[in-house]
């Protein structure tokens, strides 16, 4: 059995549109689904999606052909263009990967906005979810700064 493992991740993105816009494509699943998955191999399928504080959303993730990896998100604390705090749960065939706290806070920058996403992770399968998580939260990020840059 491995032992749990704790860790704590940091990640910061200057996203070049303004916060409003910013914290719309993180309320919104549609825009979610579009820069949320972290290659082109990837999809995240929302099953279903409740953006408020309270709400909750369910979703599928993984590649294609086999979105086998279900996840829950609870939204703890929303405050409208300035931070979404939620904990999230991870599992696959029945087996919980991980469990999660998620802060994202957004601080205007002029006409962009600094994203900070920190994620304090408990993980239960040991260090590979840790890196996982962390390639698939940096791609995620790189893919919504991408979204904007398109978006203009």
């Amino acid at each position: 059995m491995t032992m749990t493992l704790h860790t704590t991740l940091v990640f910061e993105r200057d996203v070049p549109a303004p916060v409003e816009k910013v914290f719309a494509a993180l309320a919104d699943p549609v825009a979610r689904s579009q820069w949320g998955a972290p290659s082109e191999t990837a999809v995240i399928i929302y099953d279903e999606a409740d953006f408020r504080e309270g709400g909750q959303d369910r979703f599928r993730c993984g590649s294609k052909a086999n979105p086998n990896i279900h996840g829950t998100t609870r939204y703890l604390d929303i405050l409208t263009n300035h931070h979404v705090v939620s904990s999230e749960t991870i599992s696959m065939e029945g087996r919980r990967l991980c469990a999660s706290l998620t802060t994202l806070e957004l601080e205007p920058l002029g006409n962009s906005t600094k994203l900070t996403h920190t994620t304090q992770l408990a993980s239960f399968i040991g260090e590979d979810m840790v890196k996982g998580y962390e390639a698939g939260t940096n791609a995620s990020l790189d893919n919504l700064v991408r979204y904007f840059l398109a978006h203009r």
